[in-house]
């Protein structure tokens, strides 16, 4: 469960958040079927985007990528692909489940699609049908039209065909997709009532931009040559969708936010969610490459259909109650075939949060209210827990209860929400004392969170106590993702100089040589550190402040403290005090601390380093009465 922490203070920032989902998903699959390398940049890289990624190498796709540039390079195939030698897992991806399912078409033998729960819920019978009139057999190895699925292409035949729009718009993304790769050239009719169509336009100018060749001169008719696609580098926009959140929180929270790497020339349709808040009174400036959003003092109620931009629809329900009159979103019943009921869920929680809310025929009402404290049900649905995480920042006493099912298209997502917060920050009194192993960061910060009556964190401990407890799990400690579950289940709580873990005393045992021997590589972990900067910002909002030391409070925890500290010391000297400490030789000491100053200031998340506009301490042959003079003269300065 996570606590979300109101904003103190109205929004102020400027975001450069993760690439868009839906563009970094259909442009592997089409830079995979491509002749030569393609290379993506401000690639997403999320539960999403990996689902596809895997299910693209088990076609033979030769793909390589870079978490910290956020790149993705890709040897095309040429539209030659291998036969998947295992089931093609799609995890909860919707994008992958439906794009893989024609793309599995084109190999001439039987492939086995399946994936988590919650896709094997969502319907595909009309992109099946769909298929099937082309040939295409299948067998169902569970309920009818949904997966568990085996797609053989044996019999592919290329004849024009109608495809239902009604539950999605992916369908006839997903045969689109594939066109160019087809012998002659194909016409696909949408048919029906079709929902969200801006997604299928946006398919067409991805295609388009790898050489593809579509007439969509007719409405609703789209004919697809058989010109292949051909390798390129390709920039990824900002995730529209992730956007409307942060747009959200400053309509409704009377801020200030600005998103670059989408605007004017955008291919997403999300990004119309922007025209609904100046509908309610927001001021917006959509540029070339950046969208900002500045609150109103009153926010009006609207009655839209948001057909076109459902995956909005829950960011408006959160800010619903906020505004001065009712709020009601038509054309939208379809939603509650996503990875949930989103209609039922959004009205259900608001409703426990005490808000006015109904389920209307297409839709939902939400009238205005003030919310009340509650835990929101995720429905394990990454829109429901950001949607209601805006609501949290604007509310008192909001938690969600599985608020790690973000990372399914946005693991960063409450790291770039705690930027929202900097400005309330600003106000607390934060000592932020950095330094490396053995400077003598503990002492310092005991004492002058004693001399300035602030209460001090050792966040030290709450790396050591997840070491301590993937030791005792039996899991390497250089298992990024296990560790980092075993982070998000660890409850850290302290009482006087005690530590307790999952309601455990480890005061002993997370300071044990086992203990110090793996510590770095559990702090090194970016998903580890994800969750314990949240436990700590939370910690010292909870409180007004306080003396916090470690390796990056000063730098990425909190960098507008009111005064940082980096405190240093030669290795020798170090190690001489960890000696008179704990009795061990000083050589032994000092190869430890030098293996650690290495791993703390080489890693790529949160490198040890002086952040900005920090005083510099070295306490080398200074007894700490002095150092905490020093400091102290600062911080009252």
């Amino acid at each position: 469960m996570l606590q979300i922490d109101p904003l103190k203070r109205p929004p102020n920032a400027e975001l450069e958040l993760a690439g868009s989902k839906s563009i970094t998903n259909r442009a592997l699959l089409i830079a995979a079927l491509a002749e030569g390398k393609s290379t993506l940049s401000r690639a997403l890289f999320a539960e999403d985007t990996l689902a596809m990624i895997n299910c693209l190498q088990a076609f033979g796709i030769d793909i390589k990528h870079d978490h910290t540039t956020a790149t993705i390079a890709i040897n095309g195939s040429g539209g030659e692909l291998e036969t998947p030698q295992k089931e093609l897992w799609v995890r909860q991806s919707g994008t992958t489940a439906r794009f893989i399912l024609p793309l599995s078409a084109l190999v001439k033998a039987p492939i086995e699609v399946d994936g988590d729960n919650q896709i094997r819920s969502r319907p595909q019978h009309d992109l099946l049908l769909a298929l099937n009139k082309l040939g295409v057999e299948i067998a169902h190895n569970g309920e009818m039209g949904h997966l568990p699925l085996t797609i053989d292409g044996s019999n592919l035949t290329v004849t024009d065909i109608d495809v239902s729009g009604e539950t999605s718009s992916q369908y006839l993304s997903a045969l689109l997709l594939v066109g160019p790769c087809l012998p002659e050239k194909i016409t696909l009719t949408l048919d029906g009532n079709a929902v969200s169509t801006p997604y299928i336009q946006m398919t067409i100018e991805i295609m388009k931009a790898f050489g593809a060749q579509i007439d969509s001169s007719k409405p609703n008719s789209y004919t697809v040559h058989p010109t292949g696609y051909v390798g390129r580098d390709y920039e990824i926009e900002t995730d529209a969708s992730t956007a409307s959140y942060f747009f959200a929180a400053a309509a409704a929270g009377k801020g200030r936010v600005v998103v670059n790497g989408i605007g004017s020339n955008s291919i997403q349709g999300d990004l119309e969610f922007v025209e609904i808040l100046q509908q309610m009174g927001a001021q917006t400036l959509i540029r070339p490459n950046s969208v900002e959003v500045t609150g109103p003092t009153r926010l009006d109620g609207i009655d839209v259909s948001m057909k076109n931009i459902s995956d909005t629809a829950p960011t408006l329900a959160s800010i619903a109650p906020f505004a001065s009159s009712p709020v009601r979103v038509t054309d939208i019943g379809f939603i509650q075939h996503k990875e949930s009921d989103r209609v039922t869920a959004v009205v259900t929680e608001l409703q426990k949060l005490g808000i006015d809310a109904s389920i209307e025929d297409d839709g939902f009402l939400i009238k205005p209210g003030v919310p009340t404290r509650g835990i929101v049900h995720s429905y394990d649905d990454h829109r429901i827990a950001m949607a209601f995480t805006v609501l949290g920042l604007l509310s008192e006493g909001v938690a969600i209860d599985e608020p790690n099912c973000v990372a399914k298209t946005c693991p960063e997502f409450f790291e770039y929400v705690d930027t929202l917060r900097l400005e309330g920050d600003e106000q607390l009194d934060i000592l932020a004392i950095d330094g490396p192993a053995g400077s003598g960061k503990s002492s310092l910060a005991k004492l002058l969170a004693e001399r300035l009556r602030l209460e001090y964190l050792d966040t030290g401990a709450m790396y050591r106590s997840v070491a301590a407890e993937a030791l005792s799990a039996n899991v390497d400690p250089k298992d990024l993702h296990a560790v980092a579950e075993i982070a998000n289940k660890t409850d850290i709580s302290f009482e006087g100089q005690q530590v307790f873990v999952n309601g455990n005393d480890l005061t002993e045992m997370i300071r044990s040589a086992e203990v110090n021997a793996v510590v770095s590589h559990v702090a090194a972990n970016p998903g580890v550190r994800a969750v314990l900067r949240r436990a700590q910002r939370s910690w010292a909002r909870q409180r007004g402040g306080g003396v916090l030391e470690g390796r990056d409070i000063g730098s990425v925890v909190f960098p507008r403290a009111k005064l940082k500290v980096y405190v240093t010391a030669t290795p020798e000297e170090r190690a001489r005090r960890r000696s008179l400490e704990s009795g061990r030789s000083i050589e032994e000491i000092l190869a430890e601390i030098q293996g650690r100053d290495e791993i703390d200031s080489s890693r790529a998340d949160s490198p040890l380093a002086v952040s900005a506009n920090a005083i510099i301490v070295d306490t080398t042959g200074k007894s700490l009465d002095e150092v905490a003079e020093e400091v102290l003269r600062s911080f009252n300065g």
